[in-house]
């Protein structure tokens, strides 16, 4: 007799195949140089586990850094890459991997007022507040949700919470056809892109999902059925955002070409298992596709003046996953400590994250802007949940700093002594023109850090 009870994957398949995950000042060229010390647009990228230390910190001196292994691809950017060194996550209070994700971009401690979520607002969202933008931010992940949260917003995959009281979590897009669809098919001459088409376009997954999920959620319990409830409301929240047709507005702009992703299924979270066992090389094997095409949606949603702030998950706190392309078919948080910590094969796996970065680099490099690149008016943040992958350690937290925006100087290894992570992020809202000097849990807060512009 087959089991009656619904599955994630039923559930969340029901809109037509389609996948749920759930300031840019304004430019005028007239007062560019006016305007030239306050940074333009942000991103911040996530990738787990944290990193092999003694294999990720540079030598050299401050303004003549040799990059170390880890690094080592970055160095066609080295002159626009910040390395922050000796920086705690003091905030990270809580469950040792999801206190990391969430004092990331918020520096609060989790909240068990807010469900083990944040205690404030993640520092994408700050920066977006008051935007005109067409999309006050994008967040976008790839082989998100593996492991114990099953396909669905957990306080183990969060990286992004609302600027509004209550903090709300934000889910990332997952499925980079659909969001291709969303920022770019109304500029190119795919075949097919009729009145009609576009209208149906705009139509909310949700739309089509309702009447299943109305008979649906009378078979689940009420903590699932409001969890679900909440992870919905968000995504029909971003889905409005997103159904505005956006026409080019700046000459850098283009769409991405939409390469071939049928191997790869962005809701395979949904069929995780808790401690990885359960495999989807197929889709693995197209992470670094994937990726790569994510990454270029990033880079012209700006160029095209879309928005001025996006998020990238690589995976979250558990990415329970496999590396098929550096043939490594055991996941991750298996070489941290599941299986015993393996430095060199955590060594590997961060050494392409660092290949990947460059490529993200290179490509905001190679927009001109009129006169300036991309990159040159950005300010790029890259971390991680925590330092140490056996102990979990969130002191010496693997993060970098990256572009031109606010007068941020690169090119250096910058070494503080035990600063606190939260130093950092008030830093940034500073390169952005807001000159609070704290951000997140103030005791956490000692100012801004020196020497970064």
């Amino acid at each position: 007799m087959s089991d009656p009870r619904p599955t994630r994957r039923a559930f969340l398949r029901g809109a037509s195949g389609l996948a749920i995950a759930l300031p840019w000042l304004e430019y005028v060229h007239g007062e560019a140089r006016a305007q030239a010390a306050t940074a333009q647009r942000f991103i911040a990228v996530y990738t787990p586990g944290g990193t092999v230390l003694n294999r990720w910190r540079p030598s050299g001196t401050e303004t003549a850094p040799v990059l170390s292994p880890i690094l080592a691809p970055l160095e066609p950017v080295k002159n626009k890459l910040l390395v922050l060194d000796g920086l705690d996550m003091k905030s990270a209070v809580g469950e040792q991997h999801q206190a990391g994700i969430i004092a990331l971009l918020t520096g609060t401690p989790q909240s068990k007022n807010n469900r083990n979520y944040a205690a404030g607002p993640s520092i994408d969202q700050v920066i977006a507040t008051g935007s005109k933008k067409p999309r006050r931010s994008i967040e976008i992940a790839v082989r998100w949700a593996t492991g114990k949260s099953h396909g669905l917003l957990s306080p183990i995959n969060c990286l992004n919470f609302e600027n509004a009281q209550g903090w709300k979590p934000i889910p990332p897009r997952l499925d980079p056809v659909q969001i291709w669809n969303d920022l770019f098919k109304s500029q190119s001459n795919a075949p097919g892109m009729d009145a009609m088409a576009r209208m149906a376009r705009k139509r909310s997954i949700l739309d089509f999902l309702d009447r299943r999920y109305a008979a649906l959620a009378q078979r689940l319990g009420s903590e699932d059925r409001a969890k679900l409830d909440q992870h919905l409301t968000k995504i029909r929240e971003i889905e409005q955002t997103l159904s505005t047709v956006q026409q080019p507005t700046t000459a850098a702009c283009k769409a991405p070409m939409l390469i071939d992703t049928k191997n790869y299924d962005p809701l395979t979270g949904l069929d995780s298992s808790d401690n990885g066992s359960v495999k989807d090389t197929s889709t693995d094997a197209e992470i670094p596709k994937v990726g790569k095409l994510m990454m270029d949606m990033l880079v012209m949603s700006l160029a095209c003046d879309m928005t001025s702030v996006g998020t990238l998950q690589w995976s979250d706190t558990e990415a329970k996953h496999t590396f098929p392309w550096l043939n490594l078919s055991e996941h991750h948080h298996f070489y941290q400590h599941d299986g015993g910590f393996k430095p060199v094969e955590c060594e590997k796996i961060c050494t392409w994250y660092s290949q990947m970065h460059s490529y993200l680099l290179q490509a905001m490099a190679a927009v001109d802007m009129g006169g300036h690149s991309l990159l040159d008016e950005s300010v790029v943040l890259f971390g991680s949940e925590l330092q140490e992958p056996p102990s979990h350690l969130k002191n010496n937290a693997p993060l970098l700093l990256a572009g031109g925006g606010g007068g941020l100087r690169g090119g250096r290894w910058l070494r503080y002594n035990a600063r606190s992570h939260n130093d950092m992020l008030v830093s940034i809202l500073n390169l952005f023109g807001d000159m609070r000097t704290t951000f997140g849990d103030p005791k956490y807060c000692a100012g801004p850090l020196p020497n970064l512009v």
